[in-house]
């Protein structure tokens, strides 16, 4: 068939009309100016974080590991290990993109709930300090419960994403997440973790907010909370007595208060500079858990306020950086994990560090990035890397006005954007 003539004078004139159009301002961008696929102040947060917590396990556990252990660098090692394997995980996440995490939210979402059963068993799950939380590994003992709670937030994301248009629907978007969380939480309440049940509720109660939920349950949700929370303090004797420690911890000085005593007797040692790195008393036996949940008095003593307001400096920074990679994703389910994860990682911090400075009862959760814990390391800086992942897309889902309906120009064509961007023939 014989090519009609004005073809190629129409080749012509659009590869003129192509020649003359101006470049994008990302091919002008120079690869100094080009953006980062990734936040840079929030990688060196959590850096810094991690870094600065390798040291001071160090310094909290040597002497107690010199001479119940023999090996003064016996916590540092095992840290150390669970550090390179996070930081290999972080790399891995942050490569891989948070997009193809999301077929693996259904698997692990099961993985992580056969581990919390299978901790509770006899001879499989390990007992430390009167609970079962711990499956022994070998070159590690693994919590299952620091798992789930990053696996949670995978789970939520990508199943909030996808039923984001029927997530007013109680049966749909409100009964299903909060069975499969208050699964979760059981366990974990079988293992005397209450703390971590606490921050999956928390996550929970953010995400859902988040995604549209309405109002009326989430306030429901809080309201059974509070009973059902109490319940389970006054009718467990040593939650009790957590309680009345907090409330009088001079009064039990001699009992259940005399680790948050001996923190506050720590912080205050402190003063404004510190004793000193490695100066510090506290750690000599008498702040029990120096390493591990409270590992906030053994900074405040050896670097002063200053030292703690560097801390809170760092966890300001990954808060902040956090909700902006939320704020900026490209779409539902980027936004909703970086929301999931710096709600998990801010409010494990801030309970830690209000549990070390007497304003809530004694729990049992790391502060993260610095506490001694490998699971809890590991699976924070994996967390850590799909945040960074998200940090670098360039969208603003959350801030779409849902339910507005924008004109296209031409085509005759009505684009709605809302919950469900679709594209529908205009009358």
């Amino acid at each position: 068939m014989k090519r009609p003539a004005w073809l190629p004078d129409l080749a012509r004139l659009a590869g003129r009309r192509a020649a003359a159009a101006p470049p994008s301002r990302a091919a002008l961008l120079t690869p100094r100016e080009a953006p980062l696929p990734f936040d840079w102040l929030l990688l060196l947060a959590v850096l810094v974080l991690a870094a600065g917590g390798t040291v001071m396990v160090y310094s909290a556990s040597a002497i107690q590991a010199a001479r119940q252990l023999g090996d003064e660098f016996f916590f540092l090692k095992r840290q150390a290990f669970a550090l390179f394997v996070g930081l290999t995980l972080l790399t891995v996440t942050l490569k891989l993109g948070y997009r193809r995490l999301a077929a693996w939210a259904y698997p692990l979402l099961g993985l992580s709930l056969l581990a919390l059963v299978l901790v509770l068993i006899p001879g499989v799950g390990r007992v430390a300090g009167g609970a079962r939380r711990w499956i022994n590994l070998g070159v590690l003992n693994f919590q299952p419960a620091e798992l789930a709670k990053v696996v949670l937030v995978l789970y939520l994301a990508h199943s909030l994403s996808r039923k984001r248009d029927k997530v007013r629907l109680f049966s749909i978007g409100f009964l299903p997440h909060l069975i499969v969380t208050g699964l979760m939480v059981v366990l974990c309440l079988f293992e005397r973790d209450m703390g971590t049940g606490v921050i999956m509720m928390l996550v929970l109660f953010a995400m859902l907010f988040a995604a549209g939920a309405r109002v009326s349950w989430l306030v429901g949700l809080v309201l059974v909370s509070i009973p059902v929370g109490w319940k389970l303090i006054a009718g467990t004797p040593y939650r009790l007595e957590r309680w009345r420690a907090y409330l009088d911890p001079w009064g039990y000085r001699d009992g259940t208060g005399f680790q948050l005593v001996e923190s506050l007797l720590g912080i205050g040692n402190g003063g404004l500079f510190g004793q000193g790195l490695g100066q510090g008393k506290g750690k000599l036996f008498y702040l029990p858990a120096a390493h591990t949940d409270f590992i906030a008095a053994v900074i405040a003593e050896e670097t002063g306020l200053l030292g703690i307001a560097v801390l809170l400096l760092l966890y300001g920074v990954l808060v902040w950086r956090g909700l902006r990679a939320s704020l900026r994703a490209a779409e539902p389910f980027g936004a909703y994990l970086a929301l999931g994860f710096t709600t998990l990682l801010g409010g494990q911090a801030l309970v830690n560090l209000a549990v070390v400075f007497g304003l809530l009862p004694t729990k049992g959760l790391t502060l993260p990035f610095v506490s001694y814990g490998g699971s809890s390391l590991m699976t924070l800086l994996g967390a850590a890397g799909v945040l960074l992942a998200v940090s670098g897309d360039r969208g603003g889902y959350l801030r779409e006005p849902q339910g507005a309906v924008r004109s296209a120009t031409g085509g005759g064509r009505t684009v709605r954007f809302g919950a469900v961007p679709s594209v529908e023939a205009s009358p």
